[in-house]
This record gives structure tokens, C-alpha cells and sequence, in this order.
């Protein structure tokens, strides 16, 4: 019997898109350092949203059901937190080790998957778990071999924190984009993002000045084309088969890290990486989706 053909162009668009979300975070490190993580990603979402607007209403979709429309304020909430979390960890740490800590989402979306829906561990995921904690366990040691820098466990603490949002948010880009279609995904991805950070911006975000703002309204076009490019992807191929192409970040980060930061690519965190990689993927190796191929997006 044939091996089903793996689908060519949604894995070359979520290859884009990550690479373009890696740039992106490379342009919103240099953003964060000055204005702040919660400043940037506030301000980023009023861009956002100015730029989607148009694209959203000339594809003439209409206003989303009440159903949707819950949808897609979790995933705005719970993207919001997680990015102001992972941009106050690579303000304190170079951007290819935070991505490279991102990594464990994967290994936590199983838990997830358990605690929310039932699931059972299956004992790959428990061994896989271990290998992917060694090679966090790599990282930290590497990153804190001599006297412990206070700003950096703290950047370690938030990037791990916004792992465990990004797993949720994995789940949730899936079923968003099952229901919508990719410009509307970017446009209230944004909206949700301003309006609910927007919230706290007379304390914690002041207006940028104009080169900081260059740098969010790129940051937000950035944004914007990878949550297209991501949300087409994941409408047409099971999340199983774009997970993995995750790890392909830590290539496009390391060189962002490189030519913009001037960060180096250490021993430790190579090692790190591999362990994490390795972890997840024998963690989540036969691992089924039948309820999912039973599901065909078409014209969306």
C-alpha cells in the first residue's frame, strides 16, 4: 500500500511563515529593548490591525458567527500574554536560545491534549519529555555556569512560561483556521491583541517615537503575512505533519541573532537544541489524528 504524499505547498508555506516570524521576532527584540516587551506588542497589534483592516474587508467575508468570534478572542488573549512573555525573555537572552526553549510547546501540547480532551500518555511522550528536560536542563547549565545573572533566569523563566501558552496556542491555530479564513485569522489576531493589551497601556505602554515605530509597523507587516501564510497551512494539512517544521526557527533566528545582535551560537545551546528536538520528536512519533483526516478544507 502507498505512503500518503506529504502535502508540498502547505509545508512550504508554514516554512515561510516561520521564517518570517523569525525575522520578525529579530525586529521586535530591537523594538522591545526600547520601549519594552508589553509597549511593543501593544502598539505592534494598532499597527496590525490598520494594515489587515482593509485586506479583511476587501475579501468581503463578513462578520464572523458569535461561535467564531470566541475563537478567535481566546487565541488573541492567549497569543497576547505569550508573545509579551517570549519578547521579555530575548530582551535578557540571545533570540536563538529563546526560540531554541519555545521548543518544548510541542512536548506540552500532549500533556494538554490530556488534561483537556482526554488524551492518553502514551510512554514515548514520557520518554520523550525527559530528553527534551535534559536538553533545557543543557541550556540553563551552559547559559549559567558562572555567577547567576538575575536578568537572564528571569528571561529563562518567561520564555518557558510562554512555551507552555504557545503549546495551547498550537491547538488553537489549528481549530481557528478550520473556521476562518487566513485574513480574517490576521486581522483579529491583531484587533484582539491592541483592544486587550490596550487595556493596561496608560501604566505600561507608552507611544513609541518614530524609529520604534518603523520598527513595529515592519514587525506587524511581518506578522501579519507569516499568521497568513501559517493559517493557509494549517488549513490544509494536519497540525502532525507542520509541528516539526518548527524547529526550523532556530536556523532563521540564530542568523537574525548573528547579523543584528551579534550572538553567538554556543556548544551548550546546539547541544540543548538537539536534545529538545529529538525529545519531541520521538515524544509525538506515530502519534494519530484520525478525528483530523477526516476533516477536508476546501476553497477557503
Amino acid at each position: 500500500m502507498n505512503e500518503p504524499r506529504l502535502p508540498l505547498l502547505p509545508i512550504l508555506a508554514a516554512m515561510l511563515g516561520l521564517a518570517m516570524f523569525s525575522v520578525m521576532d529579530g525586529v521586535m527584540k530591537a523594538a522591545s529593548l526600547a520601549v519594552g516587551a508589553y509597549a511593543a506588542m501593544c502598539w505592534r497589534g494598532l499597527a496590525g490591525t490598520v494594515i489587515m483592516a482593509p485586506i479583511w474587508l476587501m475579501r468581503g467575508q463578513g462578520w464572523p458567527t458569535l461561535a467564531v468570534l470566541k475563537v478567535h478572542a481566546l487565541r488573541g488573549v492567549v497569543a497576547s500574554v505569550m508573545a509579551v512573555l517570549f519578547f521579555y525573555g530575548i530582551v535578557r537572552l540571545p533570540l536563538a536560545e529563546g526560540i531554541a526553549l519555545s521548543f518544548i510547546a510541542p512536548l506540552i501540547a500532549l500533556y494538554l491534549a490530556a488534561l483537556l480532551l482526554g488524551e492518553k500518555v502514551r510512554p514515548a511522550a514520557i520518554g520523550g519529555s525527559v530528553l527534551a528536560l535534559i536538553g533545557v536542563a543543557v541550556i540553563a547549565g551552559g547559559k549559567f555556569n558562572g555567577p547567576a545573572d538575575g536578568e537572564a533566569v528571569k528571561g529563562l523563566v518567561a520564555t518557558l512560561v510562554s512555551a507552555v501558552l504557545y503549546a495551547w496556542n498550537i491547538v488553537l491555530q489549528r481549530q481557528q483556521a478550520l473556521v476562518a479564513k487566513p485574513e480574517e485569522v490576521a486581522f483579529f489576531q491583531t484587533l484582539v491583541q491592541f483592544l486587550f493589551l490596550g487595556l493596561g497601556a496608560w501604566w505600561f505602554a507608552p507611544l513609541p517615537d518614530q524609529t520604534v515605530w518603523w520598527l513595529l509597523i515592519v514587525s506587524a507587516g511581518l506578522s501579519a503575512a507569516s499568521l497568513m501564510a501559517l493559517s493557509w497551512a494549517y488549513g490544509r494539512a494536519e497540525a502532525q505533519v507542520l509541528v516539526p517544521l518548527e524547529y526550523t526557527a532556530f536556523i532563521w533566528a540564530a542568523i537574525v541573532g548573528w547579523l543584528a545582535f551579534a550572538e553567538p551560537v554556543t556548544m551548550p545551546m546546539l547541544i540543548g537544541v538537539a536534545l529538545i528536538v529529538a525529545g519531541c520528536l520521538y515524544a509525538t512519533r506515530g502519534a494519530k489524528s484520525s478525528q483530523e483526516r477526516t476533516i477536508a478544507i476546501e476553497n477557503q
